[in-house]
């Protein structure tokens, strides 16, 4: 079956002094409008009425007339309707109640990024130039677009460690779904290995941000003892930031290389629906669980999963896979979390991980081969989840 893929490709350039002063006015633009255009749908909200995005864009031209607010005729118009724009879609989410209320956007905690449709950048030969610029900005292009592929959004950004980035928006016809296998894997998920596949395999947990720890930390002190405001100060704080960025990076890679892998490998992949969310309010775990990014692994899988025609089965967080035997189907009464081994009164001796993900595996395929137990996603829409199952206890 074909499939229609849009992919960005993402670059990191390195303006010149010109083109990083013409970006972050326009950064400081888009935040503004977006700011103002809240502002004003939450007191149209207060006196209950309702303002959609033309009125917004109305409000943005009335703008752009008065004294106080012409600098925001300096700057490309696109990246700040495209801004009303994403505030449409967050009420859209919001009174969908796929999300919460709109916020503001801070100038030093929000992402620093603008988007240019095609009607604001010319893009040919390897050369991208963006409106209002003088000059095509300078690309490291690590790898080639899809041959025969233009970029239909463009998006730049800066991160915190002050790196410059371009993500080019396209089709990509080289997406397409893998030969079908009967190869099937359950996933559990951990702290002590990564991952503890059905078939016995444990993937070591790297803990990008315990290797960096140390670094880390003698930064943070030198960045506390600068004082405010200070030139000092700020490239203290980029040294900060590029350490995180670093952590970032490496663990980033890491779960693409492994989600990639294992798409590659099994046809239907079984995980279990876990609430990150409310497991990092555990503060003895809350470090190595967002360290470990069960979230940003499930994402990766889902969607690698959708682009290569296989399957994601995800199983209720409520299912007893670590207490059920997976030799004789006993349930033990309880199974605290510093049981790695345990042993069954059958005589069967588990690690805890992999008899889970062996138990995960056989629920999975119970809801893809006879349909039990199948619920509606409560998150992702790719995915199916098993609901609850009560194990009998097996008579004494």
């Amino acid at each position: 079956m074909a499939i229609h893929v849009k992919r960005a490709y993402r670059y990191r350039f390195y303006p010149t002094d010109a083109q990083a002063a013409e970006l972050s006015r326009t950064f400081g633009c888009v935040r503004k409008v977006y700011n103002m255009a809240l502002a004003a749908r939450t007191e149209a909200w207060a006196r209950q009425e309702r303002v959609n995005y033309n009125q917004s864009s109305a409000m943005l031209t009335a703008w752009k007339k008065t004294e106080e607010l012409a600098f925001l005729s300096e700057v490309s118009s696109v990246p700040l309707q495209q801004a009303l724009r994403h505030l449409q879609g967050a009420f859209t989410n919001f009174f969908s109640k796929r999300a919460k209320y709109p916020r503001f956007k801070s100038k030093r905690r929000s992402r620093a990024s603008a988007e240019y449709t095609s009607s604001a950048f010319t893009f040919g030969d390897g050369r991208l130039k963006l409106a209002k610029m003088a000059g095509p900005l300078d690309i490291v292009w690590s790898r080639p677009l899809p041959e025969g592929s233009a970029p239909t959004t463009v998006t730049v950004s800066r991160d915190a460690a002050g790196r410059w980035f371009v993500s080019m928006l396209c089709d990509d016809p080289t997406v397409k779904p893998l030969a079908a296998t009967d190869t099937a894997v359950g996933i559990d998920v951990g702290l002590e290995h990564l991952l503890a596949l059905s078939t016995g395999e444990k993937i070591a947990n790297p803990r990008h941000e315990r290797r960096g720890r140390a670094r880390l930390a003698k930064a943070q002190r030198n960045y506390a003892r600068k004082e405010k405001g200070s030139a000092n100060r700020e490239k203290a704080r980029r040294k900060v930031a590029r350490i995180h960025a670093r952590i970032t990076d490496r663990r980033r890679d890491g779960l693409h290389k492994l989600t990639t892998r294992l798409v590659r490998e099994n046809q239907t992949l079984v995980i279990e629906d876990l609430t990150v969310r409310n497991m990092v309010r555990n503060r003895k775990l809350a470090r190595a669980i967002s360290d470990a990014a069960w979230a940003e692994f499930r994402s990766l899988l889902e969607y690698k999963a959708a682009w290569y025609g296989r399957d994601v089965v995800v199983v209720d967080r409520f299912f007893p896979s670590s207490k059920l035997c997976s030799h004789c189907g006993a349930l033990q009464d309880r199974m605290p979390l510093y049981v790695r081994t345990w042993t069954c009164d059958c005589g069967t001796v588990h690690d805890r991980d992999v008899n889970a993900a062996k138990h995960l595996l056989a629920a999975g395929l119970a809801v893809s081969v006879c349909g039990a137990g199948v619920r509606p996603q409560r998150r992702t829409p790719g995915g199916r989840s098993a609901t609850k199952q009560k194990i009998p206890r097996r008579e004494p």
